[in-house]
């Protein structure tokens, strides 16, 4: 089952990921203030999953492919793990529209 999972970090921030049904991690936040700010950016990656010109496919210094997942202003959203080819990266894009639009939210705070 694909879920957002939402937490409070270290620092006492709010974050969220989205894990698909085997329990890999496919997109990850960076932190929120309030965890109001937390979900709404849950439903932005909701919303913003379906269209392809919200990734920005990237490459880190290493060499490896991951993406940015960003909403209509511009702001990064989420952020994918690093993938050891640009076709699984394009695989771990796939997931992310497949998996968020129906994804529970799973609150740990």
């Amino acid at each position: 089952m694909q879920k957002f999972e939402l937490y409070k970090d270290k620092g006492g921030e709010f974050r969220f990921r989205l894990k698909v049904a085997n329990g890999q991690n496919i997109l990850a936040s960076e932190g929120y203030k309030t965890k109001a700010s937390c979900t709404n950016g849950i439903e932005s990656v909701r919303n913003n999953s379906q269209e392809d010109g919200r990734y920005e496919r990237l490459e880190s210094q290493s060499g490896k492919p991951y993406f940015n997942l960003k909403a209509t202003n511009g702001q990064v959203i989420g952020t994918s793990e690093m993938y050891s080819s640009f076709s699984a990266m394009e695989n771990g894009i796939a997931s992310v529209r497949r998996n968020a639009p129906g994804a529970t939210v799973d609150d740990q705070t």
